[in-house]
């Protein structure tokens, strides 16, 4: 039997899927981060307007998560990906580009001009990802530790 295409779904503020599935996917990325840090920054960033979507597998697997916002910038209107991970036992299934293609759709529907993100400098697993997507390397982001 074909494996079916993934469901690419949101999920809203105080779902237990944010838990169950996007906590441990997001530690992937960001391992500092406990559960309890999770939480409370779920809960912040949502109401900022943090939007979670996530791609299930069949058998209801988490696959792969974003994290997104839309931002009004000078620079026009952008879809921002705060987070983008594929867990890493569905990475070069074609998950994350079935994620990232439907970020893209949201972003054109949302009247954005493009799509940015951060990716941290040592991650080239995602950098060879980023750029097979056409995204363009555009700008230095700094930092400052207070």
């Amino acid at each position: 039997m074909e494996p079916t295409e993934p469901d690419i779904v949101d999920l809203a503020p105080g779902d237990p899927a944010l838990e169950r599935d996007v906590a441990p996917l997001i530690r992937v990325l960001r391992p500092q981060l406990t559960p309890a840090a999770f939480t409370a920054f779920a809960a912040e960033a949502q109401a900022q307007g943090l939007v979670f979507t996530a791609a299930y597998g069949d058998g209801g697997a988490c696959l792969a998560v974003a994290g997104h916002r839309v931002l009004a910038t000078s620079r026009g209107r952008l879809l921002f990906v705060d987070d983008l991970v594929t867990a890493p036992a569905a990475r070069s299934s074609g998950v994350g580009g079935l994620l990232f293609a439907a970020l893209a759709e949201r972003a054109r529907r949302a009247g954005c001009v493009r799509i940015e993100l951060d990716s941290g400098t040592a991650n080239h697993g995602a950098h060879r990802f980023y750029h097979a997507h056409r995204m363009a390397v555009t700008a230095l982001h700094f930092g400052l530790e207070v």
